[in-house]
């Protein structure tokens, strides 16, 4: 889900990822992961009129995707919702999902920041099949309350090159590989296939089924894969 978040060690990654066994068994959203490549270059304080103009391009974008699917908003309304030129818009974002991706980025870091630093169950403590149960239910929760954003900002196979879909990745793999499942590399994707926002979509929006009703059962998962 946005690139440019925090790795399962709490290191700014720009889009990077750890390699494989970088992560190990009985880490804590978790263990530290060191990145030994040379961070990006300091950056460049933003001049007022370029906030201002930020600010009211994301205000503008997050009621247009509030009251429409934000695949089918346009950068021409956007621009004119914001009343700045196209020309500013383009200047930031390249297209809507870029601003759905820079809207939702905020609400990924707080969960990962509950994965790191946060209690038990969904932070560091608890056993393998209550912390993925856990991260289910934040995810959900996640969905439930930004599914706009989501998808808005992840279109297809790009939602698998973004530093969020990462980390969750990772978080997942290190779980399983604790929980000693077999495969944990083979398993992690399928374990995040449920939270595809598509999917919520479908289950909330088409079968309707209530949020209640599809975490527990993803908890009842949970607890069977990780072995709780």
């Amino acid at each position: 889900m946005a690139n440019g978040l925090m790795d399962p060690g709490g290191n700014r990654r720009n889009g990077r990822v750890p390699s494989e066994g970088t992560i190990p068994a009985g880490a804590g959203r978790e263990l530290p992961v060191l990145d030994l490549e040379p961070g990006p270059p300091a950056p460049v304080r933003e001049r007022a009129d370029a906030a201002r103009n930020r600010m009211r391009v994301l205000k503008a974008a997050e009621q247009l995707f509030a009251t429409r699917d934000a695949r089918h908003v346009t950068m021409d309304e956007i621009a004119k919702a914001a009343g700045v030129g196209r020309a500013t818009l383009y200047r930031r974002y390249p297209d809507p999902a870029s601003i759905a991706t820079a809207l939702l980025d905020e609400h990924e870091r707080q969960v990962q920041g509950h994965i790191l630093n946060g209690p038990p169950p969904l932070g560091p403590g608890a056993c393998p099949a209550d912390r993925l149960a856990a991260f289910y239910v934040a995810m959900i929760d996640l969905l439930e309350r930004h599914l706009h954003l989501v998808l808005g900002a992840e279109i297809g196979s790009a939602r698998f090159g973004t530093g969020a879909y990462r980390f969750w990745r990772a978080h997942v793999r290190m779980l399983m590989t604790e929980a000693r499942v077999p495969d944990p590399e083979g398993m992690a994707d399928a374990a995040l296939a449920p939270l595809a926002p598509e999917v919520y979509q479908f289950q909330r929006h088409t079968l309707g089924l209530s949020q209640a009703r599809i975490t527990e059962a993803l908890v009842w998962s949970a607890r069977r894969l990780a072995g709780g």
